[in-house]
């Protein structure tokens, strides 16, 4: 490297790291305290204005994995820089790798379990069990209840986003013009697919870290099943008084399940059973059983592929049953039923939110090194208390997303009680639900039903949803004897 431009960079990381008070290395650790540094407070602001861009998602139509990344980048890289003036050119490669094993392990599961769902989708089990429901002359409140209730049931297996979409797609079709009930439909969705979601590892992000990281164990989970019903059916039923009983004509919809659809709902619990007894019985990392269930699902994809391109399958129209030219068909159209692939499956995964999940652990990570969770720990853990600290955790997770808000929570690592982390997965799992760009299942609603189901829409109900998440809170302390 030419020396002036050795001298430029040097000129700039000490700008850089103006040195401060606050610049003393941590007792027993190798880490650097840059909170009162230059390089922490624009690390700070880097991280801010990136999320700020992801809430503003909506309005922008960027991606929401875009700036996170090129902001957990920046922070590292300066992060580095302040290091490498110090002579320590380790600790940051090695806070950078522990980052990325902990991102690979969920990102690998979560891959996993959308690969599984997709799957069902593609084999037209959500669409057979949608076309089922709006096929039934079922009154507007009979059809609300019944969206919510299986939305609360199927979000432990699934995500809150695909059942949150597969309602979504219910209230629709059954709601059509009435938007008075597709608005309070959706919220109900929406609160119903995030109170599911809290009492299962597999339920939400949030609830599949602190398993992960064996805070709380599979069963343990189903502590929450009561405070989570709470939090769902208090404003479902206040909700429920503005719904009509009016039966809408029944809409007449024939779809069936494709060959070995059941089967791949088989695998998944196999997956799921083989994941849980290998994490709670051998210790095993549960990414293990997740990744072992996507490789038998992958065996039984080549046998559906194979039973397909045999001309078995009678919904596959191609040029195998055609008999046009292969080639020629290829070149100029898109065949509508192709045989199946497992890697469209995989392809379909939302790579947007592993990627914005990626960005949230490095930069997170980032920050934790500079020393901002610790200080964190020290203001909510030592100075609130862990129970306020926990509802506030919650009340945040309905601004901001609650990846990073969880995430951030297991880098501070607060000593608590099993009840307090059980506290903190109930309040970051269903606080999103208060506000609609707090979670996936709202943003996710609101494009589907764009024009009906608002913000401002749901801010209207929003009291409700308070009181049941205050009363799921109460109910958690009473009946889980918190401390």
């Amino acid at each position: 490297m030419p020396k002036h431009l050795a001298h430029l960079i040097s000129a700039f990381c000490l700008i850089l790291i103006i040195p401060s008070p606050s610049y003393a290395s941590v007792a027993d650790s190798r880490l650097i305290d840059l909170t009162g540094s230059w390089v922490g407070i624009l690390s700070i602001i880097i991280f801010a204005v990136a999320y700020a861009t992801v809430i503003g998602e909506e309005f922008l139509h960027l991606r929401k994995s875009k700036p996170v990344i090129v902001a957990a980048g920046v922070i590292w890289f300066l992060v580095g820089i302040v290091y490498a003036m110090h002579g320590d050119t380790h600790t940051v490669a090695a806070a950078i790798r522990h980052n990325l094993l902990e991102f690979a392990e969920l990102m690998l599961f979560l891959l996993s379990a959308m690969t599984y769902i997709n799957t069902m989708s593609e084999r037209q089990i959500f669409s057979a069990l949608r076309a089922r429901l709006v096929g039934r002359a079922y009154s507007l409140r009979k059809i609300f209840w019944i969206t919510g209730l299986l939305a609360f049931f199927i979000s432990p297996m699934a995500d809150n986003l695909t059942t949150a979409l597969l309602m979504g797609a219910v209230v629709l079709a059954v709601g059509g013009t009435n938007q008075a009930f597709v608005v309070v439909a959706c919220i109900n969705v929406v609160v119903a697919a995030n109170a599911g979601g809290a009492f299962s590892p597999f339920g939400d992000i949030t609830t599949l870290m602190v398993w992960q990281k064996g805070l709380v164990q599979f069963d343990e989970f189903l502590l929450l099943f009561i405070p989570s019903l709470l939090n769902w059916i208090i404003p479902a039923f206040i909700m429920s008084l503005t719904v009509s009983r009016e039966a809408p004509q029944a809409i007449s919809e024939n779809v069936r399940v494709l060959p070995g659809g059941y089967v791949v709902i088989g695998l998944f619990m196999f997956t799921i059973a083989l994941t849980v007894c290998g994490h709670n019985f051998l210790h095993l990392p549960p990414v293990l059983g997740m990744m072992t269930g996507l490789g038998i699902l992958k065996f039984y994809g080549y046998y559906i592929r194979r039973q397909e391109l045999s001309g078995n399958n009678p919904n596959l129209s191609g040029p195998e049953q055609l008999d046009i030219d292969e080639a020629m068909l290829a070149k100029y159209y898109k065949p509508r039923h192709r045989p199946f692939d497992i890697f469209i499956s995989m392809k379909r995964a939302e790579w947007d939110t592993l990627m914005f999940f990626y960005g949230v652990v490095l930069a997170v990570g980032g920050l934790g090194t500079i020393g901002y969770l610790a200080m964190a720990s020290e203001i909510m853990y030592t100075g609130l208390g862990p129970t306020w600290s926990n509802i506030l955790v919650g009340l945040l997770s309905a601004v901001v997303d609650n990846i990073p808000v969880m995430f951030a929570v297991l880098g501070m690592n607060p000593d608590m009680s099993l009840g307090q982390w059980l506290l903190v997965t109930l309040t970051a799992g269903v606080g999103g639900s208060m506000l609609s760009i707090g979670s996936a299942a709202g943003v996710a609603l609101m494009g589907q039903a764009r024009g009906i189901y608002t913000f401002f829409a749901h801010l209207k109900w929003s009291w409700a949803i308070a009181l049941g998440y205050a009363a799921s809170i109460w109910a958690h302390i009473l009946i889980n004897n918190v401390q």
